[in-house]
């Protein structure tokens, strides 16, 4: 099995109603592993149904399938039907061509740092 680690935590935010998460994806998300990973960010998303607001930190994943990017379509939607949003921090340039490619670019900002994405996130509708 291919190695993806993901760890998850909270950032603060002014807004109350406003829940951030930040997303730390490391590794490789492949047929071997992206199904167990997706069940965390998941699980995430049903904890926090209304106002959830997601960061993938993408700074250290090297490769991802194209049943993942399936997944990160299918978070955006839901994340986006409880009022939420998400954002996609340093992503290696492999990975942003991937994600231009299919189009994911189009729904989800891409943020250069882990700051922006924040300072995005946090100032958003508010």
């Amino acid at each position: 099995m291919t190695e993806a680690n993901i760890t998850v935590e909270d950032v603060a935010s002014e807004d109350p109603s406003k829940v951030i998460k930040l997303v730390r994806i490391k590794g490789q998300l492949d047929e071997s592993n992206v199904d167990e990973k997706s069940k965390e960010i998941y699980a995430l998303i049903e904890q926090n149904p209304k106002g959830l607001n997601l960061i993938f930190d993408l700074e250290n994943l090297e490769y991802m399938n194209s049943k993942s990017i399936g997944y990160l379509t299918d978070w955006y939607g839901k994340v986006n039907e409880g009022g939420g949003a998400i954002a996609l921090a340093k992503p290696k340039p492999n990975i942003l061509d991937i994600l231009n490619v299919v189009g994911i670019t189009q729904l989800v900002q891409s943020y250069a740092t882990l700051d922006e994405a924040k300072f995005a996130l946090t100032k958003q509708n508010g």
